[in-house]
């Protein structure tokens, strides 16, 4: 009976992974979207500011301090996103038919949130890619490895709070504005874009709060050897943020109504 519930479980979250898998490589339009804004920065806001900044203590700004915060950025944008599909399978009936199927709603749930993450994934590895293309180095084979598990804890989190907004938000447009109101101010205040050590202490309460910036930091330790956060309390607090924010997903998306 057990081992009858667990398979029905594991077929459960596969089935909805392989369908958000199926979704992505259909729509090539939102592959492209999510790539051009990341690409648009490194190769454009990276030359503009090597070009018109320096560091302090001399020294050209460096381009590949932008890479772990595109990464980062990447796999957010994603993760959030991805309940939109919450949103249209609700709005199409689908999410009806496999909820009346007997399995628990979180594990349906759970199987959306790995395939949103995985798309996510991916989405930041072609980025890691592209700037190791244009001429920014990695410190090792394993920092990459170990990059890409931070990208997995972190869209986990991410997509958590993507579902769980997608069950108390019954529209797109509702969904939509709540993403941009979220997204720009994560991405700011993460140091994806400046160090976060020399910052005013206001902006510093901002920054330490904000899960984000523990997964770009995280990466940045990872691919170049460098961060200002401990690389430990980054995992430990990304951890713990995606734990809470799969649980909050899963609940709230077990109570929403169909």
């Amino acid at each position: 009976m057990v081992s009858a519930s667990v398979n029905r479980a594991v077929q459960t979250v596969y089935t909805m992974w392989l369908r958000e898998m199926i979704r992505f490589s259909r729509s090539k339009s939102r592959i492209i979207g999510s790539l051009a804004t990341p690409l648009f920065f490194l190769v454009i806001l990276g030359a503009g500011f090597s070009s018109s900044f320096q560091v302090r203590g001399g020294g050209a700004f460096d381009k590949s301090y932008l890479a772990p915060g595109l990464i980062g950025m990447a796999v957010l944008f994603s993760s959030l996103m991805g309940g939109v599909s919450i949103i249209w399978d609700r709005e199409f009936g689908f999410l009806k038919e496999i909820l009346i199927a007997p399995v628990s709603r979180f594990f349906v749930a759970l199987g959306k949130a790995i395939g949103g993450v995985t798309t996510a994934m991916i989405q930041g590895i072609l980025i890691m890619i592209i700037a190791w293309l244009i001429g920014i180095h990695y410190v090792s084979i394993w920092g990459v490895l170990a990059a890409i598990a931070i990208m997995f804890i972190s869209g986990i989190g991410f997509m958590g709070l993507g579902i769980a907004l997608a069950s108390k938000i019954d529209s797109h447009e509702g969904f939509q504005m709540v993403m941009s109101f979220l997204t720009m101010p994560l991405v700011l205040l993460s140091g994806a874009f400046f160090p976060i050590s020399n910052l005013p202490g206001w902006m510093k309460v901002f920054v330490y709060a904000n899960p984000l910036t523990y997964g770009v930091e995280a990466i940045r330790w990872f691919l170049l050897g460098n961060s200002a956060i401990d690389v430990s309390l980054c995992i430990i607090v990304l951890s713990l943020f995606a734990l809470a924010m799969i649980t909050l997903g899963g609940k709230l998306f077990g109570k929403m109504s169909v």
